[in-house]
């Protein structure tokens, strides 16, 4: 059973607490020559990932001991298990390692409550710019600059023109560079992390297109929040992304959009 309006909205300033949290552990070992290491599949690893990850489960683990946790830090769960989940808590404790890496600031803590295979919670906050984005179903989306007064974020509708694009930083491929051709004028914004979806979110941009690998601690709480700003998280043949369906923890290529009207899959490859 889906948690309802009043549950959310009391588990969502505590879910805020714990990114806020794990952003102060990442930023101390941000300023620090930290190591990286390789994991299996060659993507990098730091000790601010190990040390979010420890913070953010230890608080869920206290806040909600009813719900299981699945963290990219702890992602070896077997599906047989993790189907019986109906709601659970997802969470990428570093977005954006890479940009960790290169110093670069476009790094997020990513915090998503999952019910019945949606996000229904999500929280993405980017400790080096202190810009904090919640939402959870039926109760809108925020985004908070530092300590200003939280504000409350909306999609473009209708889209720009040009239409204004945001790409990864780090994973740019042909199959963006052709989706961009065939769109045609366009502003390209490249970040990293969920800021990209973020951007989409608070209608900065109007579409950011996915063709590269990504997970679903990735998509999820920004999902949420684009999904409570007026927007949507679609896989490219515009369904709904969902989640812990499957064994794999891979998402497939995605769009994230404000305005269904642009019918953003006809530039995609056939």
């Amino acid at each position: 059973m889906t948690p309802t309006k009043e549950k959310l909205l009391s588990l969502q300033e505590p879910a805020i607490e714990l990114a806020n949290a794990a952003g102060e552990r990442i930023m101390e070992i941000y300023a620090t020559p930290f190591e990286v290491v390789k994991k299996e599949d060659k993507s990098p690893l730091t000790e601010a990932d190990m040390a979010a990850h420890e913070t953010i489960n230890s608080g869920l683990s206290a806040l909600t001991p009813e719900f299981p946790i699945l963290s990219e830090e702890a992602s070896n769960i077997s599906f047989a298990e993790r189907s019986q989940w109906e709601t659970y808590w997802l969470i990428d404790p570093l977005d954006g390692t890479r940009e960790f890496v290169k110093r670069n600031g476009e790094f997020t803590v990513n915090i998503a409550l999952i019910s019945e295979h949606k996000p229904v919670l999500g929280v993405v906050y980017a400790p080096a710019i202190k810009a904090l984005y919640y939402a959870s179903t039926g109760n809108g989306a925020y985004k908070q600059q530092e300590t200003s007064t939280a504000e409350s974020i909306r999609v473009r509708k209708p889209y720009g023109q040009p239409v204004t694009v945001a790409g990864s930083r780090s994973h740019a491929n042909e199959e963006l560079t052709r989706y961009l051709d065939r769109l045609g004028e366009h502003n390209l914004i490249s970040m990293g992390s969920a800021l990209k979806a973020c951007l989409v979110a608070e209608g900065k941009a109007d579409i950011y297109p996915r063709f590269g690998p990504t997970s679903e601690w990735d998509t999820a709480a920004a999902q949420c929040i684009v999904e409570e700003a007026g927007g949507l998280l679609t896989t490219t043949d515009i369904e709904p992304m969902r989640y812990n369906t499957k064994e794999s923890l891979l998402n497939p290529h995605f769009y994230v959009f404000g305005d269904i009207e642009g019918n953003w899959s006809q530039y995609a490859d056939n």
